[in-house]
C-alpha cells in the first residue's frame, strides 16, 4: 500500500527498517503505560474545570463525568482494536490512512489532533504560570504569565529531547504529585463530613444555566467533561516504544481509565459537598476553595497551589510527547515533510519533531492565551475537547471500514504457525456505531460553545493552508525523482 503522498511503506507499515536510520526505543511495560495513561488523563480538566461542569449542571457534577467515561471507554474500545492490528506511532492519523487512503482527510485529523495536544499543553502552562505567581505572591502581571509559560515548554523540550525514557520517569514523579492533590481533595471532603461540615443534598440537584433544559445542560456539561477524561488516546502514540503494544495496551488502558473516572466522581462529590454550586463555579481555582473550606485549621492552602502546578506540569509533558511522536510518525509516512521524522543518534529521540511543536506551542501562549485572558482554560479546553470528539467520531467509523483488513506484523514478533494472523483486541458488537454517533452528536451545537467553534475554525484553517504546502513539497519531489529516473528526459 502507498502512504499518503506517494511515498511506499516499509515492510512494516512505517516500522523503519534496518538501515533506514535510528529507531525508538521500546522501554515502556505494563507500570509505566498505565502511570502514563492515568497521568496523562488526571491534570488540567479535574483542576480547572470542576467548578464549571459544576456550573453548567447544579451539584450533580458527577452525572456527565459519569457519561463522558462512558463516551470515552466506548472510543477506547475502538483504539485498542486499533492499535493493536496496527502498533505504530501514528495514532488516529494512521488509522485514518489505512481506512480511508485520502491524503487531505488524513492530514486534518493529524492536525486536529496535533491542535488538541498543543491547545492542552499551552493552557496547562498558562495555569501553571498563573498559579505558580500567585504561590509565590508575586505580581509580575500578564506579561510575568507569559514569560514563565514559555520558559516551562522549552523546559520540557529538553526533557523531552533526552529521550522518553526520561520523560516517563518525570512523568512517574508529577503522577503521584497530581494524584496527592486529588487525594488531598477527597480526603478533606471525608473531614468534613466527620465534622458535619458538608451538604450532600447539593450533589442530587440538577440546575442549569438561562433557562436550558436538563438534557441541553447535561449534554453541555458532557462536552466539557470530555476534556477531563481525554488523554487516553495519546497512549497509542507510544505504541513503537512500548514493549509488546498487542498485549499489554488493552488491560492498561481499560484499568487507566477506571482509576481516573473513580477518582473523577469522588472529587466531584466531595467538592460539590463542601462549597456552594455558585462559589465553585465562579472560582479561577476549584480545588483550592474546597481546601480552604474544608479545612480552614490546616495550611493546606499554602503549598495547594504548588501541587497544583505539578499537576498541569504532567499534562503539558505528556500531549508534549505526544504531539512530537505524531509528527514523527506521520512524517515518515510522508503526510508531513519527511525531515520532521529526523531521530537524534544518541538519544534516538525525534528531535525535529519536538523542536517544531515547540515552537508552534509557544506561538499558542503568546497569541492565543494572552487575548483569551481570564477564560482561556476553559474556552481552550472546550476547544481541545471538540477537536478530539471530531477526532474520535472518525477513528470510530476507520475501526468498523478497517474490521476485515489483517494486522501488520510487529517487528521481532514471530508469524503464528501455520501462517495465520496475530490475535488482536476486538471492540464488542456495535460499540464502534455507538462510540461514532455519541461523538458525533457531542460536536452539536448544543453541546459547545460558540467561541470553541472560533478557535478550532481557525485552526483548520491554518490546517488547511499547511496541508496545500505540503501537497506542493511532495508534488515537487515527486517531479525531480520522475525527471532523473524517465528516459526521455534523460535523452531529451
Amino acid at each position: 500500500m502507498s502512504a499518503p503522498g506517494g511515498g511506499e511503506e516499509t515492510a512494516t507499515s512505517g516500522v523503519p527498517q534496518s538501515g533506514s536510520g535510528p529507531q525508538l526505543k521500546r522501554v515502556m511495560g505494563t507500570k509505566l503505560l498505565l502511570l502514563f495513561i492515568v497521568g496523562d488523563i488526571l491534570g488540567t480538566g479535574v483542576y480547572a474545570l470542576t467548578g464549571r461542569i459544576a456550573g453548567e449542571i447544579g451539584g450533580a457534577a458527577w452525572a456527565p463525568i459519569l457519561i463522558a467515561f462512558a463516551v470515552a471507554t466506548i472510543t477506547a474500545l475502538s483504539y485498542l482494536e486499533l492499535v493493536t492490528k496496527y502498533p505504530q506511532a501514528a495514532g488516529a492519523a494512521l488509522y485514518t490512512h489505512k481506512a480511508f487512503g485520502v491524503h487531505f482527510v488524513t492530514f486534518l485529523v493529524t492536525f486536529a489532533v496535533l491542535c488538541s495536544g498543543i491547545t492542552s499543553a499551552s493552557t496547562a502552562a498558562k495555569f501553571l504560570a498563573e498559579n505558580f505567581l500567585v504561590g509565590f505572591g508575586l505580581g509580575w502581571g500578564q506579561f510575568g504569565v507569559t514569560a514563565i509559560a514559555v520558559g516551562f515548554m522549552v523546559l520540557l523540550a529538553l526533557i523531552n529531547l533526552r529521550g522518553v525514557g526520561e520523560s516517563i520517569k518525570f512523568n512517574v514523579f508529577l503522577t503521584i504529585v497530581e494524584l496527592t492533590g486529588l487525594l488531598i481533595v477527597i480526603g478533606i471532603g471525608f473531614w468534613a463530613m466527620g465534622q458535619g461540615n458538608v451538604d450532600f443534598s447539593r450533589t442530587v440537584v440538577f440546575e442549569t444555566e438561562s433557562g436550558k433544559s436538563i438534557f441541553l445542560a447535561l449534554t453541555a456539561a458532557t462536552s466539557l467533561a470530555f476534556f477531563s477524561m481525554v488523554g487516553f488516546e495519546d497512549s497509542v502514540n507510544m505504541a513503537e516504544e512500548t514493549r509488546d503494544p498487542a498485549r499489554i495496551f488493552p488491560k492498561v488502558m481499560l484499568t487507566g481509565l477506571g482509576i481516573t473516572v473513580f477518582i473523577y466522581l469522588l472529587v466531584s462529590v466531595a467538592a460539590v459537598a463542601v462549597v456552594p454550586v455558585g462559589q465553585l463555579s465562579e472560582s479561577q481555582t476549584p480545588l483550592l476553595e474546597v481546601v480552604q473550606a474544608g479545612a480552614p485549621d490546616f495550611p493546606i492552602d499554602v503549598f495547594y497551589p504548588f501541587l497544583s502546578i505539578f499537576a498541569v506540569a504532567n499534562t503539558a509533558l505528556i500531549n508534549m510527547l505526544m504531539a512530537s511522536r505524531l509528527l514523527y510518525g506521520m512524517s515518515k509516512q510522508e503526510v508531513l515533510p519527511r525531515p520532521l521524522a529526523l531521530v537524534l543518534p544518541g538519544r534516538r529521540t525525534p528531535w525535529a519533531s519536538i523542536v517544531f511543536t515547540t515552537l508552534i506551542a509557544i506561538g499558542v501562549i503568546i497569541l492565543v492565551t494572552n487575548a483569551m485572558g481570564a477564560d482561556t482554560v476553559s474556552a481552550l479546553g472546550g476547544t481541545t475537547a471538540l477537536l478530539l470528539l471530531c477526532v474520535f467520531t472518525v477513528v470510530n467509523i476507520a475501526c468498523l471500514v478497517l474490521r476485515k483488513s489483517p494486522p501488520d506484523p510487529v517487528e521481532g514478533e514471530s508469524v503464528p504457525d501455520g501462517g495465520a494472523e496475530r490475535k488482536t483486541f476486538r471492540s464488542p458488537g456495535i460499540m464502534p456505531w455507538i462510540g461514532a454517533l455519541s461523538c458525533a452528536f457531542l460536536v452539536g451545537p448544543w453541546a459547545q460553545d460558540p467561541i470553541e467553534y472560533s478557535i478550532a475554525g481557525i485552526l483548520l484553517a491554518i490546517g488547511v493552508v499547511l496541508w496545500f504546502f505540503t501537497w506542493l513539497w511532495n508534488r515537487g519531489v515527486k517531479a525531480k525523482r520522475t525527471r532523473f529516473t524517465d528516459p526521455e528526459e534523460l535523452h531529451g
